[in-house]
């Protein structure tokens, strides 16, 4: 594999058990990519010792007299290159990254705490998003890289489909695949689901490596979710979609799918 042909992968991971299936997917698929000749770091939030909620303490500079208005004295802080150590540390392995990995077991249709945390902490004003003129939707700092969401899930996969109980799983994961992933420019791939991960058995386990290691494969090859970009015109200056560009039939969010997807 040529210079060219290496790719730098980020791995984020949670999971408060150093020896829970999460972990392992970790593991085989750092494995994996290394043996593919790709460039692996990984970000284990839990054995960081992850800060989750935001305070004063992640903007150096901030005076305690002045009111923490998290939007502005982030982006100040930002801009100015003044963030806490762990913060910047985690916006410098983004930069690096050409494809991101969020590993993670899906708690209450969500990421759990910790990663939301790492999301609300490192995806500052002026790095994740910014004003009116800061690229977003396709665009923004993060642009020319890929992301997938690998996680477990406790359900059956019925249970996530257009006529399951819980919902379509991509209209679950829209706040993640949309409005984190997409919002900052990455290209999105369909999520890794190991489904039924309770108390799961050798062979089904077997059976995800090699599905995984499919997908790992295929890291930097495969087709993209769809979505529209903003810069190309199909939204409104309220950011709503110009009527007629949904396909007969489509709606809910479904519709922030270009029709050719």
């Amino acid at each position: 594999m040529s210079d060219n042909e290496r790719k730098n992968v980020l791995i984020v991971s949670v999971h408060p058990e150093p020896r829970s299936l999460n972990a392992s997917l970790t593991a085989f698929a750092a494995e994996e990519l290394h043996a593919a000749g790709h460039r692996v770091r990984q970000s284990d939030l839990y054995a960081m010792k992850w800060k989750a909620g935001v305070d004063a303490d992640d903007f150096p500079d901030h005076s305690p007299a002045d009111r923490l208005e998290v939007m502005a004295v982030s982006g100040r802080a930002t801009a100015a290159g003044r963030l806490s150590q762990d913060i910047a540390a985690e916006q410098e392995k983004l930069r690096w990254a050409d494809a991101v990995i969020l590993q993670f077991p899906m708690w209450w249709f969500s990421v759990p705490a910790v990663m939301k945390g790492w999301i609300d902490r490192v995806f500052t004003y002026n790095f994740g998003y910014g004003g009116k003129d800061m690229p977003r939707y396709g665009d923004g700092t993060l642009a020319g890289r890929r992301a997938m969401l690998s996680m477990t899930i406790g359900a059956r996969e019925q249970a996530f489909s257009r006529r399951g109980i819980h919902g379509p799983l991509n209209d679950v994961l829209f706040p993640l695949h949309h409005g984190l992933l997409h919002y900052t420019g990455m290209e999105v791939l369909q999520p890794f689901v190991v489904w039924h991960a309770i108390g799961l058995g050798e062979e089904a386990y077997e059976a995800a490596q090699r599905e995984y290691r499919e997908r790992l494969r295929t890291l930097f090859t495969a087709e993209p979710l769809p979505f529209r970009a903003l810069r190309d015109g199909d939204y409104t200056r309220s950011l709503e979609l110009r009527p007629g560009l949904e396909a007969p039939g489509t709606d809910g969010l479904a519709l922030h799918l270009r029709r050719d997807g």
